[in-house]
């Protein structure tokens, strides 16, 4: 009996190295298998990632040309803009000029005049009518003088020449006499008038 147990000892023995075996190659299988797993998960990240890339290089791409396309888009905007303000300034004035041509004629017949025609009443009465007119069409397009004779001394209005004694102590600081007429053109100052301040 001890003889059979002994062999059975020694063919568990045996066999126990077999099976450790067995197990090693299953273990050196199951790391095979994670490796390759593994591989597999870094070569999908590896791959995730170069989309991504590639996503994010095509949407740089993309905003790159939406700038250029805005800053062509606005430069052309501001090129149109000067061009239109310059046509706008040079039809401003062509209404103005145009509306000022009567006038002119006017001037030109009252100098074709002879010397006898100009001494007349008629000839004065005239030049008062195309000054009316002239003022008209001025007053049309927004021009309006100032009124300053007589009036308090305002440095935003008036530009003064020069002080002389006032005549009464009531005109002290006021304007005496106006030598050039102040305009104003739809509310803005564009010429001061020149006048003498009394002190």
């Amino acid at each position: 009996m001890f003889k059979k147990w002994k062999k059975s000892m020694s063919k568990d023995k045996s066999k126990a190295p077999k099976d450790t075996n067995l197990e090693d190659e299953k273990t050196s299988e199951e790391i095979t298998d994670d490796n390759a797993v593994q591989d597999t998960d870094k070569q999908e990240v590896n791959a995730n990632f170069v989309s991504e890339t590639d996503k994010l290089a095509e949407e740089k791409q993309a905003l790159q040309d939406k700038y250029l396309r805005l800053m062509a888009e606005f430069d052309n905007y501001k090129k149109r803009t000067v061009r239109e303000r310059i046509d706008l300034l040079d039809t401003a004035a062509k209404d103005t000029l145009s509306s000022l041509l009567p006038v002119l004629d006017d001037f030109d017949r009252a100098q074709n005049l002879s010397e006898e025609q100009k001494n007349t009443p008629a000839f004065q009465e005239g030049i008062q009518l195309v000054y009316q007119k002239l003022n008209n069409v001025l007053k049309q397009k927004g021009l309006e003088a100032m009124e300053s004779t007589g009036l308090d001394f305002d440095p935003e209005l008036h530009e003064a020449l020069t002080e002389v004694p006032a005549p009464s102590e009531d005109m002290k600081g006021k304007i005496i006499d106006t030598i050039e007429k102040g305009y104003i053109l739809k509310g803005k100052i564009i010429r001061h008038a020149k006048v003498v301040t009394g002190k």
